[in-house]
């Protein structure tokens, strides 16, 4: 008879999803992951099945808490839609130094496994249509609002706004100083299409 679980699956899915943030799903061993989640590869093993297994619920849990805080910021209450995508954009450039040098387990994940592992493909470009409909949604209320240019297609706008943020994590990672992200962010959102 196998003996209860005495962990809670969770809290090993959280411990593994920033042991491959911080390390990449290749950088990361098995050793690791027993040390992140404190269970060993028995447990490990019973519970998630392998290690692509593990890293799969891991992007899962990732995707889900990102998604939830962009939706928080372009949601937010009280302010008007193109407020609220200008506020995500000032969010993004003021990461801070020691999240800056994770990135996003998202884009790690497509430049790591993307070109080669169906499975992370297809959550990544999940992740990124979601993002995109998301900032879509938001353009589409500032040009309700009466904020954004209505002769532009607010799919294009919405993928202008991901390729900066996209492109801006990267020039963080390549150690670009915090002030010149933040005063790029600012440049980037004077060149939006508004209507003011």
């Amino acid at each position: 008879m196998a003996r209860p679980r005495t962990f809670a699956e969770e809290d090993v899915v959280a411990a593994a999803r920033d042991q491959f943030w911080s390390a990449g799903y290749a950088g990361t061993s098995l050793d690791d992951l027993t040390e992140a989640t404190g269970l060993g590869r028995g447990s490990l093993y019973g519970a998630f099945g392998d290690k692509h297994a593990l890293y799969l619920r891991a992007l899962d849990d990732y995707c889900a808490m990102t998604i939830g805080s962009i939706a928080a910021d372009l949601t937010a209450p009280g302010l008007s839609a193109l407020d609220r995508l200008v506020a995500h954009v000032r969010r993004k450039a003021g990461t801070s130094p020691a999240d800056a040098k994770r990135g996003c387990l998202v884009a790690k994940s497509a430049a790591e496994l993307g070109a080669e592992d169906r499975d992370v493909a297809r959550r990544v470009k999940s992740a990124m249509q979601r993002y995109h409909d998301m900032l879509t949604d938001t353009v589409a209320a500032a040009q309700r609002d009466g904020d954004v240019d209505p002769g532009v297609e607010a799919a294009d706008v919405a993928l202008l706004v991901l390729t900066f943020l996209r492109g801006m994590e990267a020039m963080r990672k390549s150690g670009c100083p915090q002030a010149k992200m933040q005063a790029a962010a600012e440049n980037f959102i004077a060149l939006l299409p508004t209507a003011r």
